[in-house]
């Protein structure tokens, strides 16, 4: 069994529809949610956009290796319309990011495990911290804590209250 840590956000649509929609699909074709941090709003990271992220880190327990973990997570955002392309950062109804695949390093054309823009990125770090504040990060050997703290990313990072 695979302890993965999975990174969720979108800013397009109803929010909170797709938030619910996305944890089902997850639960249903990659594993076990097991821990899940509160949802964050966040501003967008990399370009411009009229509306704020919503985000959100989620561990979850898999039987999958991260190549097929990776390919079922494609098939999810495909039915959120996401078409990944060219175009580096854009708004979009979900957004779904391996984070951390159990301690493994991995480098192929299609994924980098650890992700590796998650020491830059508060809309990662501030969730992470909620629920994995002492997790080690396999390359930079820093908790996430750490990492929170000398992050340079001065984006405002709000808690959601759903209703």
């Amino acid at each position: 069994m695979h302890k993965v840590c999975l990174g969720i956000g979108g800013n397009i649509g109803n929010k909170q529809a797709n938030f619910q929609k996305v944890f089902d699909l997850i639960e249903k074709d990659l594993g076990k949610v097991v821990l899940s941090s509160s949802i964050y709003e966040t501003p967008p990271w990399g370009f411009h956009a009229d509306d704020a992220f919503w985000n959100q880190v989620l561990v979850i327990e898999t039987i999958l290796e991260a190549v097929e973990l990776l390919w079922r997570i494609t098939k999810i955002e495909e039915g959120f319309e996401r078409k990944r392309g060219n175009e580096r950062y854009s708004s979009r109804q979900m957004d779904v990011d391996i984070l951390y695949f159990d301690d493994d390093f991995m480098e192929t054309k299609n994924l980098i495990i650890p992700h590796p823009r998650i020491h830059e990125r508060k809309f990662v770090l501030v969730p992470l911290c909620e629920i994995a504040p002492n997790f080690k990060h396999p390359l930079r050997r820093l908790t996430s804590l750490e990492m929170l703290d000398s992050c340079r990313d001065d984006s405002i990072i709000k808690k959601v209250k759903l209703s």
